[in-house]
């Protein structure tokens, strides 16, 4: 691309990343700030360009951010004992909690981007090739020379249930604040907001520091956050304005508060310090039992669906977050109808032995859907 002139380059740029800043086209051609503006300018005169967003996207995508893995799980053949050897079986699978999220979404028929962060290795190539083939829009993510994709291994018992994990995650840490500043264009752009907590603070910061000065406008992209492990609660800033919904599990509520929550009453209240710390909404999820919800004043609890035959539960908690996400997308704002739909997408995940289930289909929810109300 080097023998092209500067303002071939720097439209080849714009093909290649629609979302790209002038910031960045600068920096990566060596040129002024000014000198990028008077080659876009000369492009929207050609009608090259539409104009200074470059794209005008057909329809107002989920943009999901996070985390994007090569899974690996291994499943015991009988009793899991610990402290020895184990007969197991092995496989891998594309994971990552906002990919799946994204997946899941594009499975339901919904426009959806990912922003992550992937190695320049063959797992990389990979899990773009498999996204972009899914249906996921995965123009601004990152492609880190010298990099290793991210990594989550989870052992399983017999009975599939996970027993414990261990994720190679610090390829995310490059999903700064700096890097979503150059993706503002693709965030402004979306209906809707899907943050993981693999991301850096200072970056869920940003992130919901935007939601809050865009709250006012009619048509500015809601916040949804998801959490990812207890440990990685930390990363969840104190000041929680501008989140539209938060959801997480018992035990990641509970490393939230710093004690245990036995009872409802104590999730309840758990749930009220969130709210006031800013949060419109909180789902809280409880495994094979089932999700709480806040409603005005109070908290819901809904119960899982039975399944007479658990397969694999690992995906389970993505669907349901993607499920709550399609209805919010959709302009449902009834958060009990979304944890059912939540409820029913998780039931059928976890009979499936893939991380995203095939039974997930565009007209699983549609017939459903309650009218958007003005």
């Amino acid at each position: 691309m080097s023998d092209l002139p500067k303002k071939e380059q720097l439209f080849q740029l714009i093909r290649s990343n629609p979302f790209i800043s002038q910031q960045q086209m600068a920096d990566q051609l060596g040129l002024s700030r000014s000198a990028v503006a008077g080659h876009v300018a000369s492009l929207i005169r050609e009608r090259r360009l539409l104009g200074r967003a470059y794209v005008l996207p057909a329809a107002r995508a989920v943009l999901c951010i996070g985390a994007a893995n090569l899974d690996r799980k291994l499943r015991t053949l009988g009793a899991l004992r610990m402290g020895t050897s184990n007969p197991a079986s092995a496989e891998e699978a594309y994971g990552g909690v906002a990919r799946n999220i994204a997946e899941n979404l594009a499975r339901l028929g919904s426009s959806c981007a990912l922003l992550t962060a992937l190695g320049d290795d063959a797992a990389g190539q990979a899990l773009r090739a498999h996204a972009e083939g899914a249906g996921i829009d995965m123009t601004g993510s990152l492609k880190l020379p010298g990099c290793a994709t991210g990594t989550y291994t989870a052992v399983l018992d017999g009975a599939g249930e996970m027993v414990v994990a261990l994720a190679d995650m610090a390829l995310y840490d490059y999903l700064t604040p700096a890097f979503l500043a150059g993706r503002q264009p693709q965030r402004s752009a979306a209906s809707l907001v899907v943050a993981d907590l693999n991301l850096p603070e200072a970056s869920v910061a940003l992130l919901l520091g935007d939601a809050q000065r865009g709250g006012m406008q009619r048509d500015a992209a809601r916040l949804v956050i998801v959490a990812v492990s207890q440990p990685k609660m930390a990363r969840l800033p104190r000041d929680l304005r501008g989140l539209r919904l938060l959801i997480l599990n018992r035990g990641e509520l509970e490393a939230r508060a710093g004690r245990p929550l036995p009872t409802e009453a104590h999730v309840r209240e758990a749930c009220r310090t969130l709210q006031a710390e800013g949060a419109q909404d909180i789902v809280v999820t409880c495994g094979a039992a089932g999700v709480y919800h806040t409603v005005p004043g109070d908290l819901r609890w809904l119960p899982a669906q039975e399944v007479p035959n658990v397969v694999d539960v690992t995906g389970a908690g993505d669907a349901f977050a993607a499920a709550v996400c399609w209805s919010l997308a959709e302009g449902d704002g009834d958060l009990t109808a979304a944890c059912t739909r939540g409820l029913h997408a998780a039931a059928l995940t976890v009979q499936s032995p893939h991380t995203v289930s095939p039974a997930l289909t565009p007209d699983l929810f549609s017939a459903a859907l309650s009218p958007v109300q003005d």
